[in-house]
Order: C-alpha cells, then structure tokens, then sequence
C-alpha cells in the first residue's frame, strides 16, 4: 500500500496492514479512531486479507469539530472480540495524505477461536443421500439421534442480526457475531442430517444482573452435500431466556424468587424453567418450521465485519420470526415473564421483540468426523447453560455493530427506566400474604 490516508472531498480512507512474525493475518477487526479532547469519535472498522491488508472510510463530518480539522488516528485490533491492539498512546497527530504506512504489529491472536477453523474435510464423506426437499422427511426430535452422527460441521462464525427498533420507519440493524463454536450440523456420511445445536447469549441489567437467552432446537430434518459445500434443512425452535446464578445476588431477583418459591410458582431461574417464546417461519405464524438454506441472507446486505468468506468452508442462512410468551396460565407469573423478557429486550436491543425477525448467516469450517460422547458433552454443555456469568470456552464473540460498524450501545437510561417497571410488578402483583 503506498499512502495510509488518502482523501477525496470529505471521504477519508485509511489503510494499513496488520501482521504478526512478520505474516498478514487474515480476518481480524480493525477500529479506527480519532482521539479527542472530551469523547473519541468511532470512525469505522476495517477487516484483514490474507495478506493483513485493512482498509477503512469515512467522512469527514466524524471528527470535525472547532477545535479539529483532521484527524487524529488511533487503532483497535481484535480478532474475534478479543483486543489484540490499541495504539491510543502513539495517536497519529493530524493525519493527513502525508502519513507514512501504517503498519499494525500483533503478538498474539484468538488461539481459541482459530484452533477449531480446517481448511481440508476430513476422510469418510460418502454421500449419495440427495437434496430432497426437508419438508418431505420426517422432523426428528433433535437430540434423539446422537449416535447416527458420524459428520459435522461447526459454526465457528455465527453471526446474528436483528432490527433494534422494529416497527420504526427506519429500524436499525444489528450485527453480531456470538460465542464461536455454539452452533454444529450433524449428519451421517451420505448426508442426512439429524440434529442441529443452536447458540447461546448473554446480557446484563443493574437491577437483574446476567440474563441468558438461548435459541433451542426442538426439530430437525435436513441434508448436507459436501461435494457442492450446500445445505438444505428445517427446523423448529423455541427461544428460551432465564437468570444466570449472580443474578441470585440482586435484592429484586431475590425478593421475587423468595416469593415465587413459597407460593408454588415457577420462577426462570435456570434453563429447564426458563421463559419460552414462540417462534415460526418469517411471515408465516402458524408454521413452526422454518429452513436453513445454502448462501446468505437475501433480505438484506451483510457489512464487511460479518463476512468470513475467506476463511470460511461455506455458509448458509436461516430467519425465524418471534413471537408471544409461551403463557403459564398464571397470571402474576405471566406478568413476571413480560416485565422479564421487556427489561431483556431493552438490553438486548429488542433481539427478542415480539414480531421481529432474527437472522443467522452461518459460517462453516471444513467437515469433521463426529466424536458422539464429545457432541452428547458439548450439547448437553449448552443445554445446561454455560451462563452469561462465565461465557464461552471458546470466546466471547464480537460486539454488536451497526452495519456501518458504529457499536450498538443499550439505552443509556436502561437502569432508570428498568427500576419503576420492577417496582411496579412488585406493587401490584406481589402486595397479597396468602401462603
């Protein structure tokens, strides 16, 4: 690269390279930032190339102020949500065409992460089961078939999007990639899949502590077809959220657990009580079942930053539209459970919304053979929960961005307008003695 800034009218483009022993490295996050003198201005997020290369644009409009007419650049390294880099202390001062090359050096990467990617699938691929369509096999119960699996595929990138402001003229989608390696497809050597694993999340409040929420599969039926890299599959699912152990430590969480507990009520304080909402195909409410496809998401662009094609084995997409509680037909319990999953969608940028549609572009690494104890252990890992407390064995995952990167931060007034809504259930549903 010759210049590290180059400028047309107002647009600045900013590129460097990122190496570590001396070697590009591919598909790390770049932030770009200018320092300021009150708040630092986010500019944008570049991602790697195999040779390391990084490119980022903006206007000009995001530093300009009376005190600063150009920029003063610092950068942010991460590969996978975990911070590699932050060159904030050598700040480039007032960057302009003139700026020698940036060059960005790494000591280390996400070994957890980049330890489960393959490039080769391994031996034993038979195939010869087909593409039918899913619909006409029969949808298995999704952990009753373990001991078929003889193949895998894990989903090392699973990136998520969502409207955060469904319902608005103009919602504003977030991208996020969870936890790595949550997500598997199984199948045996001719193809037939059996069962799918689906990831895990985790948010925080003030007043509720860690909240998980998880996409539970309950259904599968489905192909896989190594020789072409595609994927033809439905599934049925239920969204499931629910307390993380220190939340037991919040005086509210405790106060109404105490008295859920003497009176006999079920209380989401682990994931087999946890709050269920429903979910069908998008548009479609009463089919459970909805498909996962081969290739992206054809209802809406993919940034930059969610893309993982050159590292990746392949990809495919699935939607699935939320909708109601699942009712208890208590109804101080069901009330509980709105106020619960409401405060939850504040946090979580309305990811849970009833009506919104949740997305997966689901990216692959190369096939693998299937240790059947091992998927038993790591399913009935996640089916336990491994709790927003204490993450994921394999990282955390990337923050959730917009598409133009800026981070998506929850309302910074979550904590005020999260206690009159605690307190109200409080006053209305738990002010009676009965036993």
């Amino acid at each position: 690269m010759s210049n590290a800034v180059s400028i047309s009218g107002t647009t600045y483009t900013v590129s460097g390279t990122v190496k570590k022993d001396n070697k590009g490295v591919l598909d790390l996050h770049v932030e770009v930032y200018d320092n300021d003198r009150i708040k630092d201005d986010f500019l944008g997020i570049g991602v790697t190339n195999s040779s390391g290369e990084f490119s980022v644009s903006f206007d000009a409009s995001k530093f300009e102020n009376i005190f600063d007419s150009r920029p003063d650049l610092y950068f942010v390294v991460l590969d996978y949500g975990m911070e590699l880099l932050n060159t904030e202390e050598q700040t480039i001062i007032d960057a302009t065409e003139a700026t020698p090359p940036i060059n960005l050096v790494v000591d280390k990467l996400n070994e957890k992460t980049r330890q489960l990617i393959n490039d080769t699938p391994a031996d034993g691929w038979v195939g010869g089961f087909g593409t039918p369509d899913p619909s006409d096999l029969t949808m298995g119960e999704n952990m009753a078939n373990i001991k078929l699996l003889q193949r895998q595929q894990q989903v090392v990138w699973p990136e998520f999007s969502w409207d955060s402001e469904p319902g608005t003229a103009e919602p504003k989608k977030c991208f996020q990639m969870f936890a790595p390696d949550i997500s598997r497809l199984g199948y045996t050597n001719e193809g037939e899949v059996y069962s799918i694993i689906c990831p895990q999340q985790g948010f925080a409040t003030e007043h509720f502590g860690s909240i998980n929420v998880e996409v539970t599969v309950t259904g599968n039926r489905g192909w896989a077809d190594e020789s072409n890299k595609t994927v033809g599959a439905e599934m049925k699912v239920t969204g499931k959220i629910w307390f993380a152990p220190s939340s037991y430590d919040r005086k509210f969480v405790k106060l109404i657990k105490a008295y859920f507990t003497l009176r006999g009520l079920p209380f989401p304080g682990d994931k087999a009580h946890a709050i269920e909402v429903q979910t069908f195909k998008p548009g479609f409410p009463d089919i459970e079942e909805f498909p996962l496809v081969s290739g992206p998401s054809p209802n809406f662009d993919i940034p930059e930053f969610a893309k993982h094609e050159e590292i990746s084995w392949s990809m495919g997409s699935l939607g699935v539209q939320i909708g109601a509680i699942k009712p208890t037909g208590v109804e101080k319990v069901d009330k509980f459970n709105q106020l619960f999953l409401d405060i939850f969608n504040t946090a979580g940028g309305n990811m849970l919304k009833e009506g919104n549609i949740l997305y997966w572009n689901v990216w692959f690494t190369a096939p693998e053979t299937v240790d059947q104890t091992e998927w038993q252990d790591h399913a009935e890992f996640w089916r336990d929960s491994i709790q927003a407390d204490h993450g994921s064995p394999d990282g955390q995952g990337t923050k959730a961005r917009y598409f133009d990167g800026t981070p998506f931060k929850p309302l910074k007034n979550l904590a005020i307008a999260e206690l009159p809504k605690i307190l109200a259930f409080i006053k209305n549903h738990m002010a009676d003695h009965e036993a």
